[in-house]
């Protein structure tokens, strides 16, 4: 006996995570259209594997921060950028999906301007991805495949910068987009201080910083 749901029947509670596997492109595709596009949950697709999940509210708060602090960088190093958010990237030739936390174009940004819809088989990725919490493999084969060239994962404290390199993701200490300047350290001092001092004060010092 098999058992059909529509999606609408399907509550997920902020923190919890759906996994739903023998997924096909064109069902991945309804599902999006489904969902629509101001809606607070996220989505992963990789080879018929759909996670769906709903971020905690803290999430949200890092997230916008760590955003933020990104384009203070971007602005006090005059390094022109377009952000596209947690806009959906997926390849139907490569069946992969992701929705970032936040991603930036910049050494393409010139190519992206007053582009409302991207359409990865002719448009390059994102040069910068975001991710908060991170909770599968799911996510990076997506980012890998697409080629994100920079990711960034912030998960329990720790800032993690991976760069695509002959395929694969290598974990590095800084990002080659912002050169030799310490970011890692930077931000999670900022990030730590933000809870004391406010995101205010914060986003003031990590200006100063820079």
């Amino acid at each position: 006996m098999v058992v059909t749901l529509q999606l609408q029947q399907i509550d997920i509670q902020p923190g919890q995570h759906l996994t739903l596997r023998q997924v096909s492109w064109k069902e991945f595709e309804a599902i999006l259209e489904e969902m629509g596009e101001h809606r607070a949950s996220r989505v992963a697709y990789y080879q018929g594997v759909l996670e769906i999940w709903m971020p905690l509210p803290e999430h949200e708060t890092k997230k916008e921060l760590i955003s933020d602090f990104v384009k203070i960088l971007l602005d006090e190093l005059e390094l022109d950028s377009q952000t596209f958010g947690s806009t959906t990237f997926n390849r139907q030739d490569m069946t992969a999906g992701i929705e970032p936390d936040n991603c930036f174009y910049i050494q393409n940004a010139a190519l992206m301007i007053g582009n409302q819809r991207v359409n990865l088989s002719v448009d390059p990725p994102p040069d910068l991805a975001i991710e908060v919490d991170v909770t599968s493999k799911n996510q990076l084969d997506a980012y890998l495949t697409l080629g994100v060239p920079e990711l960034w994962i912030y998960t329990e404290g720790k800032l993690q910068i991976f760069v695509l390199q002959q395929g694969e993701y290598l974990s590095t200490e800084t990002s080659p987009i912002f050169g030799n300047l310490p970011v890692v350290g930077g931000i999670l001092q900022f990030l730590q201080e933000s809870e004391i001092i406010g995101d205010s004060a914060a986003r003031r010092g990590f200006r100063q910083w820079v």
